[in-house]
Parts: C-alpha cells; structure tokens; sequence
C-alpha cells in the first residue's frame, strides 16, 4: 500500500486540501485526516494557553517562596505570559469557561517546575492555585512574599 501524502508531505497534503476546499472539490478532500488536523488546531489552542499558564504560575510561585531572588525578568516573564494567555483568549473566547480547569492543569505543572528551579521542597507549595482567575489575569499583581522553613 503506497503512503497517502498526508503521510509523505503534510505541507503538500495542506495546500491540497485548501485548494479541494477552496474549489469545491469534495471529491479530493481527506476528510479523516482533515477532521483530525481540525481537533489538532483546537487542541493547540488549548495547550498554548495551559503552557503560559504554567509559566505564569511558576514565576508567581518562585516570587512569593524567594522574595530574595526577585528580578525584573521574573516580572516580564510573568507579563509575557499574561500578555499570551489574554490574546489566545481574545482569539478563542469559547475557551474562557475552561480557564478553572487549565488553571488545575497548570498548578501541577508549574509546583513541579517552581520546585526544580528553587531547590525547594515541592510539598511547600500550596496543593491547589492560591490565586483567582482575576488575580491571575491583573498585570499589576505580584504575592507577597512568606516565610518558609
């Protein structure tokens, strides 16, 4: 069986399903595969906004448990990541009401990445997000930092 070129050339594959489409030609379309890429692109959507979650999180995490370690990068990074998540959601608003559960997602990933760069204990961390949707999204807002043993 030869290999579809989907499979040999995805870059070709793409430009000839938007012409089939562009043109009509439904006889030419992959649709399984179409259909596939289309889930893809949302899924993408999706772990684009998870990802800078991630990073958002892990940055407020190392601000607050090492206040002594504070920098302007840690400051832009997190105004980066805020600046990516509002423009993914500008551009998918249907993926707003899911932002509590990317938030979940996220808090796991980023303890994980808080505690690797601080050499801290993972267990210090809070188990669930310590901060609202709103605080999250405020470009102004920076913990306070705790004491720790």
């Amino acid at each position: 069986m030869s290999q579809s070129l989907y499979d040999q050339d995805f870059y070709a594959w793409t430009q000839a399903q938007a012409s089939a489409l562009h043109n009509k030609s439904w006889e030419k379309i992959d649709l399984e595969h179409l259909v596939e890429e289309i889930e893809a692109l949302g899924s993408e959507q999706e772990h684009a906004i998870e990802s800078h979650l991630a990073n958002l999180l892990a940055h407020l995490l190392k601000w607050r448990y090492q206040p002594e370690r504070r920098s302007r990068s840690w400051q832009q990074s997190m105004l980066v990541a805020r600046q990516h998540i509002a423009r993914r959601l500008k551009r998918n608003p249907s993926l707003r009401p899911r932002l509590p559960f990317f938030v979940i997602d996220a808090y796991i990933d980023a303890t994980a990445l808080a505690a690797s760069d601080t050499e801290l204990p993972r267990d210090i961390f809070p188990p669930r997000c310590p901060w609202t949707l709103e605080e999250l999204s405020d470009p102004d807002f920076l913990p306070e930092g705790e004491a720790h043993a």
